[in-house]
């Protein structure tokens, strides 16, 4: 957690009970990686620095990849009780596999778990119970997608898991993902519908692009990327923390 800065931090209405969620934005740059902390309890700033200290619970990974190092093991020898969650399809070991439609319940809210394989085949988005929020991990990036190059990933695939899982989401729902290297650091569903310069493509242009990228190899290739969240279920619910 150390070598994390704050990126963002903002107040979000939950769509229809009005009350509040806090959402804090963490990057570390040696990757360019998010961190997202869902906070269903507004307390004291106290409590809030000691979260992950203080608190137990899983590790929920957006997808398992070969160019990330992940923390995973490193948490679980810190926080006793956490257990690593993921995809059943990512073909990863973990304590918990979760599959498309599994809802993930913190406080008041809740994450629907979203099949969005194309990256990798266990890829999914989690997206807030009132649609308002969706944490697409490298399905979806911001004027972008992640790469199909590599790691049975497949472009066509990609292209109708973002067009059918996410962007059939509500216009105003905010797009948290798992990079950016521009600074950039939210969207929302109609700019990416509008504006993502990949993904406004029909299918068969886009897999022409995806194709012809010509990437470099990932430098931290053979290390998995993942999502944590630690929480309690006794009387302030569940927090998570998005390590994507």
């Amino acid at each position: 957690m150390a070598a994390l800065r704050v990126a963002g931090r903002q107040l979000s209405q939950h769509r229809g009970s009005g009350a509040p969620i806090l959402l804090r934005q963490l990057f570390e740059p040696k990757s360019c990686t998010y961190t997202y902390l869902l906070d269903p309890v507004l307390e004291t700033a106290h409590r809030d620095a000691q979260l992950v200290k203080e608190e137990a619970g899983g590790r929920v990974n957006t997808h398992c990849h070969a160019d990330h190092i992940t923390g995973s093991g490193l948490l679980r020898s810190l926080l006793p009780g956490c257990q690593s969650v993921i995809s059943r399809l990512s073909g990863a070991q973990a304590d918990l596999h979760i599959e498309d439609g599994d809802s993930i319940r913190f406080g008041r809210f809740a994450l629907e778990t979203r099949a969005s394989p194309g990256h990798t085949p266990g890829c999914v988005t989690f997206v807030l119970n009132d649609q308002s929020m969706a944490f697409t991990g490298d399905a979806l990036l911001i004027r972008g997608c992640g790469r199909t190059d590599f790691q049975q990933g497949c472009a066509k695939t990609l292209y109708h898991s973002v067009h059918e899982r996410i962007f059939t989401l509500p216009g105003d729902c905010l797009i948290y993902p798992a990079h950016d290297y521009n600074g950039l650091t939210v969207s929302t569903v109609e700019e990416e519908r509008t504006l993502n310069p990949r993904l406004t493509l029909s299918c068969e242009e886009f897999v022409k692009v995806m194709d012809n990228l010509k990437l470099p190899k990932p430098q931290q290739i053979g290390e998995p990327l993942g999502v944590w969240i630690s929480g309690s279920e006794g009387g302030g619910g569940w927090e998570l923390d998005f390590w994507v």
